[in-house]
């Protein structure tokens, strides 16, 4: 399957943030690029196996949707270059930055099916504890 995977017409589907449905086209293509590129990472896989000439696994394309509401929302939240912290005297206040942690989203759970394991050369070796 030609890529993206992933449409920005899906993203501004599935997202409840105003401002990511408000987002271009070319910038949520732009984000979905590099969600595309991060699964490819995590996963150690192309996809483009014969499998997945037809049809992405929906799994997969969640994930991408995840990774590229990610990063939407942090791209406008450092646009945004909201103050953390201050204070004035005994006065002091905190701001939530909104951005998304990667981590947080448990992408592996969505893409454990499809994670190849990465060799180098012809051989792999494992080991164990005794």
């Amino acid at each position: 399957m030609l890529r993206p995977w992933v449409s920005p017409q899906d993203l501004k589907d599935y997202t409840e943030i105003k401002e990511i449905k408000e987002r271009a086209d070319k910038k949520l293509a732009f984000d979905i690029a590099r969600a595309e590129q991060k699964i490819i990472k995590i996963t150690n896989n192309k996809f483009d196996a014969e499998e997945y000439a037809e049809k992405m696994p929906e799994t997969v394309k969640m994930a991408i949707i995840l990774v590229a509401e990610a990063y939407a929302k942090n791209t406008i939240e450092k646009a945004k270059k909201q103050i953390k912290s201050e204070s004035f005297d005994d006065y002091s206040y905190t701001l939530d930055s909104g951005i998304i942690d990667l981590d947080s989203l448990n992408l592996e759970e969505l893409l454990s099916d499809y994670i190849m394991s990465e060799g180098i050369g012809k051989m792999m070796m494992r080991l164990r504890a005794l």
